[in-house]
């Protein structure tokens, strides 16, 4: 497709192809109800990221709303300033400017994970400096399915087997939106290709050291034995309308038992040794998340290990996700671990 041909169908939201336009106006009806002035897109150079772009770019003609583009080079990989370059003069030619930010933090362990709390990080800093509330990622159907089957593996319960959510707050000011968890990647890379000609792949994509790479490769068995991905994502859904009454029940519990005044959480001892175990779980979770704002739980043997500490009649301290953990008069009490 020729640069001209390309912005115009930037700019007629995608009308030539049927399929296409229908994930635009999926995304744009999105947007529109979001309503909001600005919006920051993480970008990777990917095909899901660079169709996030392309989408925005095709929205910016529909609504004057600002979008700034963002891609942080971790320096994990010898050729990564390089693949930034690349990503920013794609975007260039399309009259996008990427900002690309470099994490400066070192990763030599744990990389997926520790990449992707350095990312959120900065990220959110970029956020806070430019007053912008809603970030956007490009989470996508096959991106669903592959974070249930590695959480089912990790023995995760009925929030984490549940669908991301759509729209949910990173902290109390910025939220994090990804608007594209219903569309199937094909199309995704169908969008990329269509308007930047290319995109950027990934070596760790293929290394099978990581657990998302070797779930990502189960896709073509599974689905050679009747197993969709369609199929799953649907089973998702209905975990999450599970998931979301609970959660509701679970706040009315929280509520009651919670207490943060400073950088310390109470909880009633007596109250929480009365909930089942799995209670427990989400109240251990919860009460770390709300003292280190963090936005992703912790994995479920660490929080599984502490609820069973905290029924030894001779527990007196221990720490988990940072922080430390002892009883106080009558209640379970929690600080943020000094380092």
């Amino acid at each position: 497709m020729s640069k001209k041909n390309s912005s115009a169908n930037l700019k007629n939201g995608f009308r030539e192809s049927k399929d296409l336009s229908k994930v635009y106006q999926n995304f744009k009806s999105k947007l529109d109800k979001l309503n909001k002035k600005n919006y920051l897109v993480a970008v990777s150079g990917g095909p899901d990221s660079l169709a996030l772009v392309a989408l925005s770019k095709a929205y910016m003609f529909h609504k004057k709303s600002k979008f700034h583009f963002v891609l942080i080079d971790h320096k994990i990989r010898k050729n990564s300033a390089l693949e930034a370059k690349k990503v920013k003069n794609l975007l260039k030619r399309k009259k996008i400017n990427l900002k690309v930010l470099n994490n400066k933090k070192v990763i030599v362990k744990n990389i997926q994970a520790e990449a992707r709390n350095s990312r959120y990080k900065i990220l959110i800093n970029y956020c806070n400096k430019n007053g912008i509330q809603t970030l956007l990622t490009a989470h996508n159907l096959e991106d669903q399915v592959e974070t249930f089957l590695m959480r089912l593996s990790r023995g995760s319960g009925l929030k984490g087997l549940s669908a991301m959510k759509p729209l949910s707050n990173i902290n109390t000011k910025i939220k994090l939106f990804r608007p594209l968890l219903d569309v199937k990647k094909s199309f995704l890379i169908k969008i990329s290709k269509n308007i930047f000609g290319t995109y950027i792949k990934d070596p760790s994509n293929k290394d099978l050291k990581f657990l998302r790479t070797k779930v990502r490769n189960l896709k073509i068995p599974l689905e050679k034995s009747g197993i969709k991905y369609e199929q799953i994502f649907r089973s998702i859904q209905n975990l999450t309308f599970s998931r979301n009454t609970l959660e509701n029940y679970l706040n009315t519990i929280f509520e009651k038992i919670i207490k943060k005044k400073n950088n310390e959480i109470s909880i009633n001892y007596k109250k929480y040794d009365e909930l089942s175990d799995d209670i427990k779980f989400a109240l251990i979770n919860r009460s770390i998340k709300l003292l280190k704002k963090n936005y992703y739980d912790l994995r479920s043997k660490k929080v599984v290990n502490l609820i069973e500490s905290l029924k030894k009649k001779d527990f007196k301290k221990s720490t988990l996700g940072g922080c430390f953990f002892f009883k106080k008069d009558k209640n379970l009490c929690l600080k943020i671990e000094k380092i």
